[in-house]
């Protein structure tokens, strides 16, 4: 099975800095419904794995964060795409969680449920933090300029992903490009 784990913010929609709390809060990056309609006719598996630290914030609770999920995987379907899951971290960052990327546990825990190698896999993320988690998996990483990181940052990053890209569009080029 060939996977791609995707972070949400950044990657899937807008990132804010005082998080995605509504569906209303919620929109998708240019092309990234069609970024994800690619990855699925190509033959991937998309699996979501995102930190939504608001909700142990309690500013958003977790029925919010579900109606969110419904409407984001509702708009991919429409689309054409498919997410196999969705694994969120709900922890602050001070909880010190194995699910909280940098930390591998999300991959991990969705990778032993859902039967992959995360060997196989490849991660898509904005920050440090999702690369880290990728690597420390084992997967090959791609870091999207969409989010958090600028081309500055992303060049310096330490460790360093496999890839660069301007956003999901770039990303699915490489993936696919790269393993056909």
């Amino acid at each position: 099975m060939r996977v791609v784990f995707l972070d949400r913010d950044g990657v899937i929609n807008r990132n804010r800095e005082d998080y995605v709390k509504s569906v209303e809060e919620f929109e998708f990056l240019p092309g990234a419904l069609e970024a994800l309609k690619r990855l699925t006719e190509a033959g991937w598996d998309v699996v979501v794995i995102s930190n939504q630290a608001g909700v142990g914030k309690g500013l958003m609770t977790e029925a919010t964060l579900e109606e969110i999920d419904r409407l984001m995987l509702s708009k991919i379907s429409e689309a054409g795409g498919s997410i196999a899951a969705t694994y969120y971290c709900a922890h602050r960052q001070e909880e010190n969680c194995g699910c909280r990327k940098p930390a591998p546990g999300l991959i991990l825990r969705a990778s032993r449920e859902l039967g992959l190698d995360p060997k196989d896999a490849v991660l898509v993320g904005d920050s440090a933090r999702d690369v880290l988690a990728g690597q420390s998996a084992g997967c090959r990483t791609v870091v999207v300029l969409s989010g958090q990181v600028s081309a500055a940052e992303a060049a310096l990053l330490d460790p360093a992903p496999d890839f660069i890209a301007a956003d999901l569009g770039e990303a699915v080029d490489w993936i696919i490009s790269d393993n056909e």
